[in-house]
């Protein structure tokens, strides 16, 4: 299937049936879901971190926050695999979201690695903690790449449909959080 321009010299992220897929899919739901919840995860661990940073106190808190921080990433990671399955036909590194996926592979090394140096001692906490910032500056990265994409996903849309209102005589209703719907 050609591909559809989003521009003069950019193409679409999605070809209709990508579009489609995506929006059938639970997998949709699913990523909308998790990735407020990992942002606040990573909101109380980055509180919990830097207070134990600039205090020592507050170790046990930080080391579990920074736990279910990653678990959240790994969750968000796969489930993010089975939404790029269903929706472009491949796991990772699909065109759309190539750099994104790359980048997340270093966001995902640097909290495996908080992981390795907390389960083997091979850190000192300290230096886990700071381990941990370097995950959570990566993530921060990471999470900016996809509400870039995202946005520009919703202006693909929006431009989509009033380009298929203008060109099929339809009118173009405000509808749903701010979405354009074009009415027949």
């Amino acid at each position: 299937m050609q591909q559809q321009t989003a521009g003069a010299d950019r193409p679409a992220l999605y070809t209709e049936e990508e579009r489609r897929r995506r929006d059938q899919t639970p997998w949709t739901l699913v990523q909308g879901v998790l990735a407020p919840l990992q942002f606040v995860a990573f909101l109380v661990s980055l509180f919990l971190v830097v207070r134990f940073l600039q205090t020592g106190e507050g170790e046990s808190a930080a080391t579990v926050s920074v736990l279910v921080k990653t678990l959240f990433l790994y969750t968000i990671m796969v489930t993010g695999a089975i939404w790029e399955k269903v929706v472009f036909g491949q796991y990772l590194f699909a065109r759309p979201f190539f750099w994104e996926d790359v980048f997340s592979m270093l966001v995902i090394a640097l909290h495996t690695g908080y992981l390795w140096a907390l389960f083997t001692g091979w850190l000192t906490v300290r230096e886990q903690m700071l381990l941990a910032l370097a995950a959570y500056a990566t993530y921060v990265v990471n999470a900016g790449q996809f509400i870039w994409k995202l946005r520009m996903a919703r202006l693909e849309g929006e431009r989509r449909r009033l380009e298929a209102a203008s060109a099929g005589g339809g009118a173009v209703d405000s509808q749903a959080g701010g979405t354009l719907e074009v009415a027949a």
